[in-house]
């Protein structure tokens, strides 16, 4: 099975939230990273409006309803409530805009990206309440989990359709010691039994964090995957390749056909 490739356009955000306007465009880098092949679109919309703002979040869910089959997928910690500078809530922007699918991170406001999965071990009573939310309003929901087997043995507990695996360790060992070190493969492996059991519980599986174009040469033979969410790497090659010759590298290297 070749994974979904869902495009993460916070960078886009970024880029242009440096000044004053609307360049670049956020719904038209959706309009070209689906043109070349996309299959999703990734927003994660922080409180503190560092990047993609709840006007990027109701304009994607707008230009999406033209797109039959592709999916809209919206990122962000189920807890983050409204906030003075015009940030209405997570569960406002799920509720209006109704995204196919609903990734829960269990980030804070000042963290710079997430590193790291949810703790199931503690009380999940709210965060099983917002899940009960999100499906109701029409959502697939994912939990953004570290591949630990215990952890995951919880989530079907939850209510969560779907995992995505946090996969910056396992990028950081390939950046580091090289696709065929002891500890990348050993890594991968880690990932590849966490899809299996996931898949084994009944649960979707999904990746992000940090993939690009080398490192998916060895992740992308874990068969279990349904989807990855890249943003950062995707547009930072983008820079030197342009934004759908760049999605195309992508999509071959989930495919194979670079080898």
């Amino acid at each position: 099975m070749v994974a979904v490739l869902s495009v993460n356009l916070n960078k886009v955000a970024l880029l242009r939230n440096s000044r004053e306007g609307q360049t670049p465009s956020v719904v038209e880098a959706a309009r070209k990273v689906l043109a070349a092949g996309a299959r999703g679109v990734t927003v994660h919309p922080r409180p503190d409006q560092r990047h993609i703002r709840p006007s990027d979040v109701r304009d994607l869910s707008s230009l999406l309803k033209d797109y039959p089959g592709i999916e809209f997928n919206i990122e962000g910690n189920p807890f983050a409530g409204p906030r003075d500078n015009g940030y209405p809530g997570f569960d406002a922007l799920i509720e209006s805009t109704r995204p196919h699918q609903a990734t829960l991170v269990p980030d804070t406001d000042n963290q710079l990206t997430s590193d790291h999965g949810w703790d199931l071990a503690a009380d999940t009573t709210a965060l099983r309440e917002a899940i009960g939310r999100y499906r109701s309003w029409g959502a697939r929901v994912s939990l953004f989990m570290d591949p630990d087997p215990e952890q995951i043995a919880r989530v079907p507990g939850t209510g969560a359709h779907r995992i995505e695996l946090y996969t910056g360790p396992f990028a950081e060992l390939a950046k580091q010691r090289g696709l065929n070190a002891p500890e990348t493969l050993a890594s991968l492996e880690r990932y590849r039994d966490a899809a299996r059991q996931a898949m084994t519980l009944g649960l979707g599986v999904n990746a992000g964090h940090d993939l690009d174009q080398h490192n998916l040469q060895l992740f992308r033979q874990i068969d279990e995957i349904a989807e990855v969410s890249i943003g950062h790497a995707l547009i930072s090659d983008a820079l030197d390749a342009g934004l759908a010759v760049t999605v195309q590298a992508y999509l071959a290297a989930l495919a194979g056909s670079t080898d």
